[in-house]
């Protein structure tokens, strides 16, 4: 009798949480621990279905506006930023606000704010409807257009296209941000960006993972939920890669006919993905007969972000927590 041949699992590295999620998320625990639930937070803390309803059980409560806090409550926004009109509305409402907002985004709020103040109209590179995009629009809505591809480019007008600025979301596809700057470029040669491209190192890393593997693979399953902005972008990357790619929550999304005749799959995880979802991912295909398991690393990653000072002071206050 003849032994079922061996099949290959490729497991990306970097993978999963980026330093703004791991912040993020530390912040609520870390929060709920110090302070006790409940604990609001503004929009998913990070899009993750998983993460989200974990957190609800810990007593975390998420809304959708800050009109849904109680006067006087402690609120968390989220990884992705909020506008200053958001702002004003807790100070209206007098909630114990803690600011959750991934450094990286706020590096962006900061761009925009410099670009308004300095009579500039400013060309945002993203997706409209995704929260780190209204967030960032709301710094400066009246001069700033959103795009979200060359053809918007070819639509944008502005008053003075000798004083025009472009700022991107961090967790665009490298390659689509590339083309968009490029087209901005033609379209307004005196246009002005960032000294350094907006888009998170931990979407760079992803992204170039899955290039490193793409030709070895003849699929790819990336860990992540539906509105995870970076996780849809890394199945963007393999597919215009010639590499079938799938967005997977969980291992149960996986359906054995995509594995039809599969022998070498490539797995990953955006950055807002827990890595318990890419072992439950992992036992499931080694189940199906990927055994030979082999991690790639294209480059290590060991950033690490601050906490915000509410939280570091909750944690000096209470010393069990910090040691948890």
């Amino acid at each position: 009798m003849t032994a079922p041949e061996t099949k290959t699992l490729l497991l990306l590295k970097p993978r999963g949480f980026c330093a703004g999620v791991v912040r993020a998320i530390d912040i609520v625990r870390i929060a709920l621990d110090a302070f006790g639930p409940p604990i609001y937070v503004r929009k998913e803390i990070v899009h993750n279905r998983y993460v989200v309803e974990e957190l609800k059980a810990k007593g975390a409560i998420f809304v959708d506006e800050v009109y849904e806090v109680p006067d006087g409550q402690r609120l968390i926004y989220s990884a992705h930023g909020v506008s200053p009109t958001v702002r004003e509305a807790s100070k209206l409402r007098d909630l114990r606000v803690i600011d959750a907002t991934c450094p990286l985004v706020t590096k962006v709020h900061v761009e925009a704010v410099k670009y308004a103040k300095g009579s500039y109209s400013i060309i945002l590179i993203g997706h409209r409807d995704h929260d780190e995009v209204i967030g960032t629009l709301g710094e400066a809505p009246e001069v700033t257009q959103v795009v979200g591809s060359v053809e918007e480019v070819d639509r944008l007008h502005v008053p003075d296209p000798s004083h025009v600025a472009y700022i991107t979301q961090t967790t665009l596809s490298l390659d689509e941000t590339k083309d968009i700057i490029e087209a901005l470029r033609k379209k307004f040669p005196l246009i002005e960006g960032p000294h350094a491209q907006d888009i998170c190192y931990a979407t760079q890393n992803r992204q170039t993972a899955v290039k490193d593997v793409a030709h070895q693979a003849e699929m790819l399953l990336v860990v992540g939920s539906e509105n995870s902005s970076n996780s849809n972008r890394l199945v963007e990357v393999s597919t215009n890669l010639g590499t079938p790619s799938y967005l997977i929550d969980t291992a149960d999304d996986i359906k054995p006919e995509w594995l039809s005749g599969i022998k070498t799959v490539a797995l990953t995880a955006g950055a807002s993905a827990p890595e318990v979802l890419v072992e439950q991912a992992v036992e499931f295909l080694k189940a199906k007969g990927f055994t030979r398991i082999e991690e790639v690393e294209v480059m290590p990653e060991n950033v690490r972000f601050g906490l915000p000072p509410e939280i570091v002071e909750a944690i000096q206050a209470a010393p069990a927590v910090a040691a948890e």
